[in-house]
């Protein structure tokens, strides 16, 4: 029996799983601060890296098993600060289907005037209503948003227990971690579609194409064919670029 839907998935849930184990080892063994403190900054462009990865996971699940996709979830939320379907309802029925239209999308980079927002504006704004856009969407998808409140409150006590046992510990390796994340992770789109005013699906996003940093992100640099077929597998996203490249600009294609 299958238990993952791709075998390409097989290396990042491994290394997922063993980042919450060592963020937990960490928490009970050592008592350092300054080990403590050293390991946090370490581990901050790590768990924004995760970050690309739960997304990849809420729109295509990596396991068959519910149970198992819920668990895995927990460990994204604990690196990255997006709970279960907090993705999903803000990206994957939000942003997805509202990029195109920038007084409804749930990662606008155009204020109401017009004018577009600066990076940092973006940034704040977008984090700041991030939970409440997601909850917002979840009215059209009640199933979705029961599970999101419901995993989201499971997550936030349980934090909030591992801070009240270590409090030190709990914050700088949980707490605090779970919304510099968030925060890098949000300022990273700002560049996907900013500037980009258009009705058309190859005019609407840059594009990426570094080898590393699509090793990294799993394949998120091809941006055009991932909004072009969300629901394609990351490791798919190469192939599809390339069937679609001639359709986009070359200044939105960089290396």
């Amino acid at each position: 029996m299958k238990i993952l839907k791709y075998k390409a998935d097989r290396l990042p849930v491994t290394v997922f799983f063993s980042l919450t184990l060592l963020d937990f080892v960490v928490f009970f063994a050592v008592d350092r601060v300054w080990l403590i403190v050293l390991y946090w900054l370490a581990m901050i462009p790590v768990k924004a890296l995760v970050s690309a990865w739960n997304h990849h996971h809420q729109h295509v699940p990596m396991f068959h098993s519910r149970p198992l996709n819920r668990l895995l979830e927990m460990s994204f939320a604990l690196h990255t600060g997006a709970t279960t379907h907090a993705w999903t309802l803000h990206h994957v029925h939000g942003h997805h289907k509202n990029y195109l239209d920038q007084d409804k999308d749930e990662s606008r980079w155009r204020r109401r005037s017009g004018q577009p927002y600066g990076y940092i504006a973006y940034t704040a704004i977008t984090a700041l209503t991030s939970y409440q856009r997601a909850f917002v969407v979840g009215r059209n998808h009640p199933r979705l948003q029961r599970a999101f409140v419901g995993y989201g409150l499971l997550t936030l006590a349980f934090v909030a227990t591992l801070v009240a046992i270590k409090p030190l510990s709990g914050l700088l390796l949980f707490a605090l971690p779970m919304a510099t994340s968030l925060i890098i992770t949000i300022a990273a789109t700002y560049h996907h579609h900013s500037g980009l005013d258009t009705q058309d699906h190859m005019l609407a996003s840059h594009n990426y194409t570094h080898r590393i940093r699509n090793i990294l992100t799993g394949n998120l640099g091809y941006h055009t064919a991932h909004h072009y077929r969300q629901g394609l597998h990351w490791s798919k996203l190469p192939e599809l670029h390339a069937s679609i490249a001639d359709k986009i600009p070359d200044e939105y294609i960089r290396a």
